[in-house]
This record gives C-alpha cells, sequence and structure tokens, in this order.
C-alpha cells in the first residue's frame, strides 16, 4: 500500500495511537533521534548518563498517523544494575503499562557496533517489532569502518537503516519506514524465534555476526587517542582542566561586561520614562519600585548566565567532560567516591535538581545518597546573580597581572562550594560506615567539533527558562513583596521611610535579631525569604525593597551602587559565605526527598546545609572586621 493509499483509507481515524521505544547503549544519540523525530529541544551532551527518566513526545507521520516516542535511559544489559537501568527494563517488559510499547527502534553507535550487538539480540529475543538505527554513520565511513548493511539485516531478522541524528536530512530512510509502519501495522519480529527460541548464547552469536558483517575495521590509532595522551596525561592532565575552568570564570565577567551594561541602561532608561509618565500615586510605586526594581535587577546577569552556559556546553560538545570525569576519580576515590559521581555534581553547575536526578546512574547506594546531599553545595547558575552583584558592588573591576580580580573572586567561590563538598562526604562516608571504592567504568565518547546548533539550542532553552522564571515567580514574588512592604501605610506624622512600618519592614526588624550576629541587616534578612523559592530572587528582593527603602537621589540610583553604600565589606563577604552553603532552592529540597524516598533524608540536608551556612557567615564576618579592625 502506497502513502496516497493510506491517506484516503476510511479506516484512518480508527488506527490506534502507536508507541515507539527508542533503546540503546547511553551517548549512541537516542536523544538526538528523539529530538529529531518529535521537534523537542531536549538535553543532548556529548557523554553517557544525560537521560535518567523516560521522556515522551509524538511525532505525526506523512500519512497523518500520530506515534507516541519514548526516549528511555541508556542501558548496556537487560539486567538493571541502577535506577534509571529499571526504569528502560520496566518500560520493555511491562505490558500492562498505559502505553505499552509496540515498536522498539534500537539506536546503535555505528562507530562502536562491537559494544551494542550482544544487547540488540537480547532486545530482539524480547519480541517486540524491532528496528536498529545504525547512528553516526558518517564518523564511522570517515575512520575507515565499513559495515555490509544487507547482510547485518539478514543475520538479525529485522530492518536496519542508516541515520545520522544530528543532521536535518538524516534520518530519512528510517521515515519511510515508520510511514509505512503506520500505515500497515507493524510486522513481527523474524528475528525473535532465532534469538529467542533457540536460546543460542548472544556473546557469541555477536561475534560471529560482527565477523562477518564488518567488512573494514577503523584505524586503531585515531586523533582521539592523540589528544588523550595529552588531555588524560598524568601531570599535564590536570592543570589543562583547571586552566580550562579558571577562563571560563575569567570571562563572565569579562565578556558579559558591555552587554551588562546595554541591559543597565535600557532598565534605567524605562524606569525613569515610566516615572515621568505616571502620576505620582499607587500605580507609579507598583510599577517603577516593585516591578521595574525587582525584574531589572535580575535581569541584568541574562549575559553571565549565558556566557558560563556557553562554556558548559561547549565541554560538553566536544567531548571533553567524560575525560574530566576520569581525571577527578582519582581525588574523589580520597573520599570514597568514584567518578560516577562526577557527571551529577557536574550537572549540578547548572541546577542541582537535574544533577541529583543524574544520581540514579550511581550503582552503589550509599554512594549515590552522598552525592545527592553533597549536590546542593555545587554553585548552580540561580547563585550567579547574587555573586555578580555582590562582587560588582564591592569588588574593583582591576586586573591583576593577566587576570580580572571580580573573575578571581568569582573562581574561588566555586572552589570554596567543591572544597566544602569535599568535606562534607568525607564526613557523612564515615558517619554512613565505609565501602569498598568502586573504580570509574564509563565509556569515552569520540570527540566531536562543537555543532553551533546544539549551543545555539542550548543557550535558547537556558536564556527561556530564566527569562520564563523572570516574567512569573520572579514578577509575581517582586509584586506580592511590593504589596507587603507598601501596607499598612505609616501613621500621619511619622519619619522615615514607609517600608519600616509595612509588613515586611516589621518581619524584616524581628528577623534582624537572628541574623544580626552574621552581619546581616533587616533589608537582607527580608530578601532571604523569598529566596526560598530560587536563589536569585534574593537580587529581586533586595532590588525591590531597597528602591522603597530610598529616598531623594537615591531614587535613581542602581542597586549595585546602593548596597555598597550601605553594607560593609564584612556583610557583603557574610552574605556570599550564606549562598555558598544555604538550601535557597524549594525545588531542590523537593527532589532529594522524591530521590531518597525519605522525609528524614530531607530535613537532614535543610538543617546541615542550613547550619554550615551560618556558621560559615558567622566565621567570615567577624574575622573580616578583625582583620578590617571594623
Amino acid at each position: 500500500m502506497n502513502h496516497t493509499d493510506c491517506k484516503s483509507t476510511p479506516s484512518k481515524k480508527n488506527v490506534p495511537l502507536h508507541s515507539i521505544a527508542l533503546v540503546g547503549n547511553p551517548n549512541s544519540g537516542k536523544t538526538a533521534l528523539f529530538n529529531r523525530l518529535t521537534g523537542s529541544h531536549q538535553k543532548v551532551a556529548n557523554y553517557a548518563g544525560v537521560t535518567v527518566e523516560r521522556k515522551e513526545g509524538k511525532m505525526t507521520t506523512d500519512t497523518g498517523q500520530q506515534l507516541h516516542v519514548i526516549d528511555l535511559p541508556g542501558i548496556y544489559s537487560l539486567t538493571p544494575l541502577t535506577k534509571d537501568e529499571e526504569v528502560t527494563q520496566t518500560a520493555l517488559l511491562d505490558k500492562t503499562a498505559d502505553i505499552p510499547v509496540d515498536l522498539i527502534v534500537y539506536v546503535a553507535d555505528a562507530t562502536n557496533l562491537k559494544r551494542n550487538l550482544k544487547l540488540i539480540l537480547d532486545v530482539i529475543a524480547l519480541g517486540h517489532p524491532t528496528i536498529l538505527a545504525l547512528n553516526m554513520t558518517d564518523l564511522a565511513r570517515k575512520r575507515g569502518q565499513i559495515i555490509d548493511l544487507e547482510l547485518l539485516q539478514q543475520e538479525l531478522g529485522i530492518p536496519v537503516v542508516e541515520t545520522i541524528a544530528i543532521e536535518s536530512n538524516g534520518i530519512g530512510k528510517l521515515l519511510e519506514i515508520l510511514n509505512l509502519y503506520a500505515c500497515n501495522g507493524f510486522p513481527a519480529n523474524a528475528g525473535s524465534n532465532r534469538y529467542g527460541s533457540e536460546k543460542k548464547s548472544s556473546t557469541l552469536e555477536s561475534r560471529r555476526i560482527l565477523d562477518n558483517v564488518i567488512k573494514k575495521h577503523a584505524d586503531t590509532y585515531t586523533l582521539n587517542q592523540k589528544i588523550d595522551a595529552l588531555v588524560l596525561h598524568p601531570v599535564f592532565g590536570f592543570p589543562i582542566l583547571v586552566i580550562i575552568l579558571f577562563f571560563m570564570f575569567q570571562a563572565v565577567f569579562s565578556w558579559a561586561e558591555v552587554p551588562m551594561e546595554w541591559i543597565e541602561n535600557g532598565i534605567g532608561a524605562t524606569g525613569e520614562f515610566l516615572a515621568t509618565m505616571l502620576p505620582d500615586g499607587i500605580l507609579r510605586s507598583l510599577v517603577v519600585d516593585g516591578i521595574i526594581a525587582g525584574i531589572g535587577s535580575i535581569i541584568v546577569f541574562l549575559p553571565q548566565i549565558l556566557i558560563l552556559f556557553f562554556f558548559i556546553l561547549i565541554l560538553e560538545e566536544s567531548g571533553y567532560l567524560p575525560r574530566a570525569a576520569f581525571m577527578m576519580d582519582k581525588m574523589m576515590s580520597s573520599i570514597v567516591l568514584s567518578g560516577h559521581a562526577f557527571i551529577p555534581l557536574l550537572s549540578s553547575f547548572a541546577c542541582a535538581v537535574p544533577g541529583i536526578m543524574a544520581t540514579r546512574t550511581i550503582k552503589n547506594p550509599k554512594d549515590r545518597i552522598i552525592t545527592i546531599l553533597i549536590a546542593p553545595l555545587m554553585t548552580c547558575s540561580a547563585r550567579l546573580p547574587v555573586y555578580s552583584l555582590i562582587i560588582g558592588a564591592f569588588i574593583p573591576n582591576r586586573t591583576i597581572g593577566l587576570f580580572n580580580l571580580q573573575g578571581l573572586v568569582l573562581f574561588g567561590l566555586y572552589i570554596s562550594g567543591i572544597f566544602a563538598a569535599v568535606m562534607v562526604a568525607w564526613v557523612l562516608n564515615r558517619l554512613l560506615g565505609k565501602n569498598d571504592y568502586q573504580p570509574l567504568l564509563m565509556e569515552l565518547p569520540s570527540y566531536h567539533l562543537p555543532r553551533m546548533r546544539n549551543i545555539a539550542i542550548g543557550l535558547w532553552e537556558r536564556a527561556r527558562i530564566f527569562l520564563i522564571r523572570v516574567s512569573t515567580i520572579i514578577f509575581a514574588t517582586s509584586v506580592l513583596l511590593w504589596v507587603l512592604s507598601s501596607y499598612p501605610v505609616p501613621p500621619e506624622g511619622t519619619t522615615g521611610t514607609a517600608i519600616q512600618y509595612s509588613f515586611v519592614g516589621r518581619l524584616g526588624h524581628l528577623i534582624e535579631y537572628i541574623v544580626q550576629p552574621i552581619g546581616f541587616n533587616w533589608q537582607i534578612a527580608v530578601a532571604l525569604i523569598p529566596g526560598m523559592a530560587a536563589r536569585e530572587i534574593a537580587v529581586s528582593a533586595l532590588g525591590t525593597v531597597y528602591a522603597l527603602s530610598a529616598s531623594g537621589d537615591d531614587l535613581s540610583i542602581t542597586l549595585a551602587p546602593l548596597i555598597s553604600s550601605n553594607w560593609s565589606l564584612p556583610t557583603a563577604l557574610s552574605l556570599l559565605a550564606w549562598f555558598v552553603f544555604a538550601p535557597q532552592c524549594f525545588a531542590t529540597l523537593g527532589v532529594i526527598r522524591r530521590e531518597t524516598n525519605s522525609w528524614k533524608m530531607m530535613f537532614f540536608a535543610i538543617i546541615y546545609l542550613f547550619g554550615l551556612a551560618y556558621l560559615a557567615s558567622l566565621a567570615t564576618y567577624h574575622i573580616s572586621c578583625f582583620l578590617l579592625d571594623q
């Protein structure tokens, strides 16, 4: 039946929604293929462990049929060893699921068919209709490897197609088969009888098939190995990693300076324009002091966030991050954590929520718990606006030799979080009981030149998430904070700013007794409360509170010079220390509860993180006061 016949079939509406499961080894290109089929923008990276839970989407074939597409976590066998592998096994074996699997598309890395073939045979033996999508065939050919596709298809008893998931026209053959199957139904799995009922050894069969179908092997010594000889060198490897990270934090301040000035000037001009256009009263105060002051004080840091993610995406795309995990493995072994924890912890630099979820790839239960508990200490991107505000206000923008002083301070804050995580992990290891060190076993992907399309998509997604937070959570918080800061109105004849008589002012002065020993004033105390929703909201809260606290000429001054004139340097350093440790994020606490399935573990994380934050701020404030003689 051709496409035209299928489109004209009267019973087309009665065709059930078929589901397709994408299965394969980690880092085989499943998520890239999922994005290509469904039009989604799921995270794609050149290392294993990115997909830690099933992702679902829909695609419409050329014949008008809708297919449900499921991207499952990567597996190496059908015997699960980790939480994410259990997700895949359940999806493939549970025939009572709401959306049972009708068709499996096994995505295999054509450059390493040897690693995939045994699992392919085991998946075929399950009996599901199956298609083998040989991905990255362009790279295999470049390396000189030739695979006899027709013979491979005969041996397996299932369709075999070449795909290049990163290219828009790289999945044409697969789409043709899916269109055909959507019209005519999925055929029986011919290979299931061969590899299921006969009980042949999949290991022996995979070796026999490989000997037959691979006509020419790739060169053994490649450019990948030459690069690895340098970046994984026992002497030069770690300094190279430190230099890369150091350069990244220098660029966050140096490169962002000009676009931040543009945004700051635009926000200032907008506030002044609205102040002149609106009559004096509640509406002008809400718009200028509440919305513009709150949102404007946080959106100015978007360039720094995008620059940081630009470097992270470059490292992901190139394939360097797994090498960094191997180099960190030896260091992490000193706290009896394997390099398996490195990728989740590295993900936490973007956001602790996906970082904690990525711990599902860790096999040892105790290692997983410890990694979850120390992940919030990694400096996530939500801390960057807070750090940037305080550093910009109190640290001079000058160079020391070749380095930017503000970048050095930012780098020091990131290192402080890492050092604290190491110390906490060391203590937890002894509290929970030691276990044998498990060396890191991880596939090293091939190096790739970063694809600008993937980087652009990644930056757009990060900017979109940030702007959505600004336009929803931060906007709502700014408006609510303005209301609580404006009412009740002060009695007639009173002196001072109106905010001191408001709900916020009264609450702030009450909490001030608790935070005064660590150098915080009542404005900071107020900002920390809405900052629990998301760390960066603390900046917008400060913007709103200080806009309503200011008077006279101070109203036209931006937040950074305003706090620099109201805070001492010890107070600023104390607040930086607070944000290194404090769990100022409800989402992080919620995912700790979900991933550990324990309220006790969540409350333990809250208590120990707030305890560390208070002690660190207390020490920082009083030591700074002593050294500065304040």
